[in-house]
């Protein structure tokens, strides 16, 4: 009782400040820049960097299981206590970095010199658009979250590969497909279509995928490899494709893109936790056999990381569709309060 209290306690702890720093972080983007481009830009540059990330993780795992042998219990704690350790420690040099020298751009100046009101939050329940962003980004984060959640447990208990494949190779392979279509995604000068057309070739890349994972048999399992290079490079066209469109909702009013931002992350985050739940209680009752699709039998594990991204890929490509994204250019914030 007193393990599931305290942990309960730091993990809401972690989200809370993860919360903050996320959506600051993301209302940073509106308010460095009111070109649309740019802005796609700088969400392809902030999910590229994401991936850099993650891999520097897996760096400085394989140098402490390096360093630290494990030959007992208090050793492997030992090892995860030093991964925890140092990439704090990394976290927060960057932080003072990034305090340190990033000028940013006063929120209370407009982009004619006047003072912006502060948004009412109910100015945004007025908007059709708010709702259909809200939509496309929260099944996007669930797509995404749910395929984390379940990718370790798919590879090892249903594909029955070896744990370094799925600690390691798998995640490695979508995290570098995913970096470099970021890093491809600056290049392009967008528009609402192709805005469209992205998010939506990222969704049927998703569907394929999840057909995939639900029907590949365990004697197939090194295809698993091929299909981790395409779902990096769909994670990459709808995240950066969806925080683009709540760019686009934002628009000028720069007053409320915290409320946006903060809106959306906390229905990604509640929709994650029940989905999670939801499959996880299932697969608690459930006896069916982990990867024996020849006896009829498919594990929740198959179906959480196989159905759930690929039916949300589906309805967001629907969504993206229905929406009418105003794409207007504007000049850069930061050149318009240096004139």
């Amino acid at each position: 009782m007193v393990e599931t209290v305290s942990y309960s306690t730091f993990a809401a702890v972690f989200n809370i400040g993860w919360a903050a720093t996320q959506v600051s972080h993301m209302s940073m983007v509106s308010c460095i820049t009111l070109n649309s481009t740019s802005r796609v830009v700088l969400a392809s540059c902030r999910n590229a960097f994401t991936m850099v990330a993650n891999l520097s993780l897996y760096g400085i795992a394989f140098i402490i299981f390096e360093v630290i042998k494990a030959k007992t219990p208090t050793d492997i704690e030992n090892q995860y206590r030093w991964i925890a350790y140092l990439s704090i420690f990394i976290g927060c040099c960057f932080v003072v970095i990034f305090h340190l020298g990033t000028n940013e751009p006063s929120s209370k100046t407009g982009i004619h010199g006047n003072i912006v009101a502060r948004i009412s939050w109910t100015y945004w329940f007025l908007k059709i658009l708010y709702y259909q962003v809200a939509l496309v980004y929260t099944l996007t984060r669930l797509a995404l979250n749910v395929s984390q959640a379940y990718l370790a447990f798919y590879v090892i208990d249903d594909l029955r590969m070896v744990q370094s494949s799925a600690k390691a190779l798998v995640p490695a392979i979508i995290y570098i497909s995913s970096f470099t279509v970021s890093l491809l995604l600056q290049e392009i000068a967008w528009n609402e279509k192709r805005l469209k057309a992205y998010y939506t070739a990222g969704g049927i890349l998703w569907i394929f995928c999840g057909i995939a994972i639900v029907l590949l048999p365990q004697s197939m399992s090194l295809f698993v490899y091929a299909i981790s290079i395409f779902i990096g490079i769909a994670n990459a066209l709808v995240t950066v494709t969806a925080v683009s469109m709540q760019n686009i909702l934002i628009g000028q009013d720069l007053n409320g893109c915290a409320f946006v931002c903060g809106s959306l992350s906390f229905l990604d985050k509640m929709s994650c936790g029940l989905t999670l739940f939801v499959l996880q209680s299932y697969h608690s009752s459930s006896p069916m056999v982990a990867g024996n699709i020849a006896s009829g039998h498919i594990s929740i594990t198959r179906y959480g990381l196989g159905l759930v991204p690929a039916f949300c890929s589906l309805v967001g490509i629907a969504v993206t569709w229905t929406m009418e994204l105003r794409y207007p250019l504007y000049k850069p914030l930061v050149e318009t309060l240096l004139e």
